[in-house]
């Protein structure tokens, strides 16, 4: 497979799963040449997710994910688990670490195939132990065995050569905002508000991915402020595309010529890394909307909440004007896992997920609707609303 050049929110997530003292930790050590997981004999030594950023030399940046023990019985055991079925719904790719082949892997290997996760198996050969029983093959194209402490460079290469295989085509590859053949060879305009969110010295991720991508396509990228919109449409009369931020989109949409299609970053990214029908689907549950009513917000970045917050403050105070409802709301930042109640909403809405993988974002959205929650995204909501 071809060299995938991606930035940290698209690289590839790979969980390494088993029981309390299997070898997940040597296994991250043996993987990333580093000491980044400490390593004891002592049950329970992995408190919570480890995440390690790794390149596979002529393939892709992936990120390892190490976690607790399956059969964790410590005080902390069913926050331990919690975290560690988070990871498998973060994952891309699962690799199971054993001495022995048993009912707990079994089990985890049931819930790869449900949640659709490939999986590889490596049995760990240690010295200290008696070789168990080998795994049935996994999903991922195969199993290995050797001893992790003791493992030659050899079977490093084996290892790594075993997840490139075992990697969805999907992962590796980066979500595409723009169709290249529709702005090939074009002018799009990006009009990127600078305001109290926006971070210092930079422009936000979508912005940055937008602009980057063009480029990748041979597209022309004209970037500006809303006010200098104007301005930017006459030198380029007739551009195959405007993208606006979402708070902007009513501005923009009134001053480019009708002729001229409008979108905003987050749709975009809704297209590329989510999914459209369930978000179209879910914005018809904004006019059902009732008082007293829950609504998540479920965004994917972590960052300091002002009185601009889009999340935070905006949406919900958007919403309440639209609908006239006293409506309850609950925000779920960056990774966090989804409420225990989650039956409960009567609404999710959904940033456009810049900062996570495709996987990761899908499978929060598709949690929402399988609880029957009707899911939409930021800048489909914003569109209707405002």
């Amino acid at each position: 497979m071809a060299k995938i050049t991606a930035g940290r929110e698209n690289k590839p997530h790979i969980g390494i799963f088993g029981r309390c003292n299997a070898g997940k930790s040597t296994l991250l050590n043996f993987l990333t040449g580093t000491d980044t997981a400490i390593v004891s004999p002592r049950q329970g030594t992995t408190t919570d997710l480890v995440r390690k950023s790794y390149e596979i030399i002529g393939f892709s940046p992936v990120i390892f994910i190490d976690t607790g023990g399956i059969d964790d019985t410590s005080e902390l055991a069913a926050e331990r688990l919690s975290r560690t079925g988070e990871a498998i719904l973060q994952s891309d790719l699962a690799i199971i670490v054993y001495t022995s082949w048993g009912a707990p892997e079994e089990a985890l290997a049931g819930r790869f195939r449900d949640s659709g996760v490939p999986f590889i198996t490596l049995q760990n050969l240690r010295t200290d132990t008696v070789p168990g029983r080998p795994a049935p093959p996994g999903t991922g194209e195969g199993n290995l065995a050797f001893d992790i402490a003791t493992a030659a460079p050899a079977r490093h290469d084996e290892l790594t050569g075993l997840i490139k295989a075992a990697l969805p085509e999907e992962a590796v590859r980066p979500a595409r905002m723009f169709a290249g053949p529709a702005v090939a060879g074009g002018t799009v305009v990006l009009v990127c508000p600078i305001d109290s969110e926006a971070p210092a010295g930079r422009i936000i991720l979508p912005q940055m991915q937008a602009v980057r991508e063009l480029l990748d396509i041979g597209a022309t990228a004209v970037v500006v402020q809303p006010g200098q919109l104007p301005g930017a449409l006459r030198m380029c009369p007739a551009p195959r595309l405007v993208v606006t931020d979402s708070q902007a989109y009513r501005e923009v949409r009134d001053c480019v010529p009708a002729e001229i299609e409008v979108t905003t970053f987050s749709i975009l990214l809704a297209a590329a890394k989510g999914d459209m029908k369930l978000y179209t689907e879910g914005l018809d549950a904004v006019d059902r909307l009732r008082d007293g009513d829950r609504v998540l917000i479920a965004e994917n970045c972590a960052h300091q909440v002002s009185c601009d917050d889009i999340g935070r403050v905006k949406i919900p105070a958007w919403l309440r004007e639209y609908t006239g409802c006293d409506l309850r709301f609950t925000v779920v930042a960056g990774l966090s896992p989804m409420p225990d109640d989650l039956a409960g909403y009567a609404l999710m809405v959904q940033c456009g997920g810049c900062m996570v993988t495709r996987t990761q974002l899908r499978n929060r959205i598709r949690r929402a609707a399988a609880a029957g929650v009707p899911v939409t995204n930021y800048g489909m909501l914003i569109r209707k609303i405002r």
